[in-house]
């Protein structure tokens, strides 16, 4: 049987089966290879010979090729073909652009298009904030990437990094109907990237940048937040912070704990790991410590990375030196953006009472949870098969779909902060526990509240561009 913590892969085996071979000599073959069968299906019976599919999940592709040589040596059964369910999702790529308003006749297509689109083009041109009304403009965003931090991939390139920017496309869509598309840059220069979405960015009412690496990530997003009058976002930092943010507030309703008693540190200190710092900061933690693969970031230390260097000015008031078994002792909460195995027993039992642990790095957090848990009060991963996930998908498609009813010209810290509180508050009090301190992203109820709440402090702190915009 698989492990739960197995990162299965589900595959499609079309197989041949004689008159001397039956269904049950197949489900030996896979179960003395260890597959799981979920599904068998009839395709085709003929006098001599019966073809199926059957559905097997598997560990990982070692896996599936002992299950396909357990079955080529049985007597009756040919291998026709093996599927991989994953790739026949992404067959052809797995969005598409349709239209709004069918052309059924020549009346039709004097209307989407020539000769009657000429006076709405004229309109634009003569009050541009019409586009908004009159285009795509104010329903859609572009997902941008250069391909050099895909997810645990690393750099990987543009191409490969499709895949992933698609499935986010389904996702804003499939939860904040945002219409999102895939811009994949053939560059790592990084003013190139900002003249390239500087070009593109009249068509488009939002940025959201994504899978880009730091520290070049920092320079791409500060450049273009400044030049450009619509929102951008990289996710990569923002989205992860918003959702840890929302977690701890939870959490330490739970431990009893104030924000501006925390004692945290965060382990990774990258794109995620300054973000998450920086929200942690304004939301009035005072004493955070980073730490990277070189130790603790010192206060009075020179770093030639700007970003470390406004880093250490802002954190680490104590002035501690070392490793991360320093930087843990007494420590409230760890957040970890790092990579697996970092953290042990021995680190857990250096922290304060209570000790908070977000183990996020994914797929393998930085411990184990089943060696975490007697050792902490609240455990959070990246993963979707423990308690607590701290996923982006709480955060990215509320924030948008605020910024965009706001037309907000940024996604400001007061509106980060905004969506933050509007996801810890859709665990109720009554509901609220150690296995239970972030809600599932799922619930219908956190798109709602965080595009809410961004949408209201989008006019507070005067981002928005719309008088009298109606928060649902």
């Amino acid at each position: 049987m698989l492990g739960s913590n197995a990162t299965a892969l589900s595959i499609i085996i079309r197989l041949q089966l004689a008159e001397e071979a039956s269904y049950s000599d197949v489900a030996t073959a896979i179960g003395e290879a260890d597959g799981d069968i979920i599904a068998v299906d009839v395709i085709h019976v003929s006098k001599n010979s019966v073809i199926r599919d059957i559905t097997v999940n598997v560990r990982n592709h070692e896996h599936q090729v002992r299950v396909e040589d357990s079955l080529r040596k049985r007597n009756g059964i040919k291998v026709i073909n093996v599927s991989d369910r994953t790739f026949l999702v992404h067959l052809g790529g797995k969005i598409e652009v349709q239209a709004k308003t069918p052309v059924k006749n020549r009346d039709d297509l004097s209307r989407v298009y020539t000769p009657g689109v000429a006076r709405v083009c004229e309109a634009i041109h003569e009050d541009p904030s019409k586009a908004y009304q009159l285009t795509t403009k104010r329903n859609t965003i572009a997902i941008v990437t250069d391909g050099t931090a895909v997810l645990g991939l690393g750099d990987i390139g543009p191409q490969a990094a499709m895949p992933v920017m698609e499935g986010k496309a389904m996702l804003f869509k499939q939860f904040a109907d945002v219409d999102a598309y895939p811009i994949c840059l053939n560059t790592k220069d990084e003013d190139e990237i900002v003249r390239t979405v500087k070009a593109i960015a009249p068509g488009f009412g939002g940025i959201n940048l994504e899978d880009i690496s730091s520290p070049r990530c920092f320079h791409i997003e500060d450049t273009l937040r400044r030049e450009l009058d619509i929102p951008v976002f990289h996710d990569d930092q923002h989205g992860t912070a918003v959702v840890v943010l929302a977690g701890i507030m939870n959490a330490i309703k739970i431990v009893g704990k104030s924000m501006r008693d925390l004692n945290v540190v965060v382990c990774g200190i990258g794109a995620a790991g300054v973000a998450c710092s920086k929200m942690l900061l304004a939301a009035g933690v005072t004493n955070i410590i980073g730490v990277d693969r070189d130790g603790i970031i010192e206060r009075d230390k020179a770093y030639q990375n700007p970003m470390w260097a406004w880093y250490a000015q802002k954190t680490n008031p104590e002035r501690r030196r070392g490793n991360l078994t320093t930087a843990l002792r007494g420590a409230d909460v760890f957040v970890g953006v790092s990579r697996p195995k970092v953290l042990t027993v021995e680190h857990l039992q250096l922290m304060a009472p209570d000790p908070v642990v977000f183990a996020m790095a994914n797929p393998t957090p930085e411990i184990e949870p089943a060696e975490a848990e007697p050792y902490v009060r609240i455990l959070a991963t990246g993963r979707s098969d423990y308690p607590n996930q701290i996923n982006n998908l709480l955060s990215f498609p509320g924030i948008f779909r605020g910024a965009l009813d706001a037309r907000a010209r940024d996604v400001n810290e007061e509106m980060k902060l905004a969506a933050a509180d509007a996801i810890a508050s859709c665990v109720r009090e009554e509901e609220l526990n150690e296995h239970y301190i972030i809600p599932s992203v799922f619930n219908p109820e956190v798109v709602k509240r965080v595009s809410k709440a961004v949408i209201e402090a989008a006019v507070r702190t005067g981002v928005s561009r719309r008088e009298g915009v109606l928060v649902k």
